[in-house]
């Protein structure tokens, strides 16, 4: 089998597990470690494909890592091996016989994905043309022009106007004093056909200016009347094109069935996210089913520099992504048996919550790690639940600030409003030192340094946060 590689290394001694990897957090099984280790020396040392990972060169601004994948599977013969896959694409587009191949290869000459682009990219080109033609930047230009001409004249009338009528006033109110009752009514009429003449000078103004302007204003909106219906017809065009690929886009799972994006995703109001159906988890195990291999272990992994977007570690361990491979895995595993969901289980169940102060405004507790301070979407038990069953007439929100769920420490209560808002004061104003403790692992160079990273909500996953350096806030430890 062209895309099966055997072990190197001697595998004989290590039990295979009797789950599959929960893919959204795990600890690599030790077949997938030496599976990534085997991969990893490839990378280092392959000719078969060119894309600067920027492990040589971080200034070139064409350097990008990229995650790749290894799914440990077993033939009918219980013969163990492994599968390889990168996410998305290469930078020579091209596909090693190491890789297994992508679900579905837009790329292949002539196909109706590349003859699509051709034609999108036809429209778009015509775009350009017409929006380059001399003629229409001329008529922008002279339209433009004259538009401007015709306000600043069209607003020089008007205020000559409004002189004008001022002007007519005064008179009015001068000859009042100095006419007699008739003569005042002839000179009324006199300033009342004034004010007329004005403002039929005014349409006849408007008039001429509209009729000047017309010819250039139609020649302009023909250009540009064929621009938008170009844009449309792109539009439409990719339209098409996309739903036609998200229907090539079919996932299998361990019983044979097939499932396409548009049906995975299921949101008339939204398209599935960009890149979906192109990360090496999908690719694995589309393979592992399309050849009948049975998936025993999975893990991801970071190959090169880190993205502007988010935080990655060289040779890291990751877990699939949420919003382009959870719907997806969620039905190519249906009916697998795999490990537990961790973050869903409750690792603090049997802790006991030590409380180390109080008195009749405030608690001070000692939380045990992995123990959440509030209640979450799947597990409830936390410092919150926990207190308030203790004192269910406290009057006071109780909670005043957080610790993350990994964390241990001490956490302030507060059991009156009035203490609620004087601690809160305090934290807001920095008043309260924090101290926190954490053990590393490696060889650290420098005995001190700070952290900054801008940080929000990774709204896939709630409540985590993530590294974000465009729509971050700054954050500093």
């Amino acid at each position: 089998m062209l895309h099966f590689q055997h072990f190197k290394e001697d595998i004989s001694g290590i039990l295979v597990p009797e789950k599959f990897t929960f893919p959204f957090y795990y600890q690599p099984h030790q077949l997938a470690k030496i599976a990534t280790k085997e991969l990893q020396t490839y990378l280092e040392n392959q000719t078969d494909f060119i894309h600067d990972f920027g492990l040589h060169n971080r200034e070139n601004s064409y350097s990008i890592g990229k995650m790749f994948g290894v799914l440990v599977v077993k033939k009918a013969d219980d013969t163990l091996g492994y599968i390889a896959a990168f996410s998305g694409k290469l930078a020579d587009k091209s596909l090693p016989d190491i890789f297994v191949p992508p679900i579905f290869n837009m790329r292949t000459e002539g196909s109706f994905y590349i003859q699509g682009e051709k034609k999108i990219e036809e429209i778009g080109a015509e775009i350009q043309l017409l929006k380059k033609d001399k003629t229409y930047l001329s008529l922008k230009k002279s339209v433009k022009k004259l538009s401007k001409k015709i306000e600043e004249d069209l607003a020089t009338q008007r205020k000559k106007m409004k002189t004008s009528k001022l002007a007519r006033r005064l008179r009015k109110k001068e000859a009042r004093t100095n006419l007699d009752e008739n003569n005042f009514e002839i000179f009324s009429k006199k300033l009342m056909q004034e004010s007329y003449n004005d403002q039929f000078f005014y349409k006849e103004l408007q008039e001429y200016y509209s009729y000047k302007i017309e010819e250039s204003k139609n020649l302009l909106a023909d250009f540009e009347n064929k621009i938008s219906s170009l844009i449309t017809l792109r539009k439409e065009t990719s339209a098409i094109l996309q739903n036609t690929l998200f229907e090539k886009y079919q996932f299998l799972n361990q019983q044979k069935e097939t499932k396409g994006l548009l049906a995975i995703f299921n949101n008339p109001l939204a398209k599935p996210p960009a890149g979906a159906g192109d990360c090496s988890a999908p690719k694995l195990l589309q393979y592992a089913f399309e050849h009948h291999l049975t998936p025993v272990v999975m893990a991801e992994f970071w190959w090169g520099i880190s993205p502007n977007s988010e935080i990655r570690k060289h040779k890291n361990f990751y877990p699939s992504c949420l919003s382009r491979c959870k719907p997806i895995l969620n039905h190519m595993l249906e009916g697998i048996k795999m490990d537990e969901n961790l973050l869903l289980k409750n690792l603090a169940e049997k802790e006991e919550l030590s409380i180390i102060f109080e008195d009749n405004d405030l608690i001070v507790v000692n939380k045990p790690p992995e123990f959440l301070s509030v209640p979450g979407k799947e597990i409830t038990d936390s410092v919150y639940t926990r207190i308030k069953e203790l004192y269910p007439t406290a009057t006071g929100p109780l909670i005043v600030h957080r610790l993350d769920m990994s964390t241990s420490g001490i956490l302030v209560l507060a059991k009156t409003k009035e203490a609620n808002k004087i601690l809160q004061s305090q934290f807001i104003k920095r008043t309260v030192k924090k101290r926190y403790v954490a053990l590393l692992d490696g060889h650290l160079t420098e005995k001190n340094g700070t952290i900054q990273l801008p940080l929000r909500l990774d709204i896939d996953d709630r409540p985590r946060q993530l590294v974000d350096f465009t729509n971050g806030k700054k954050s500093q430890n």
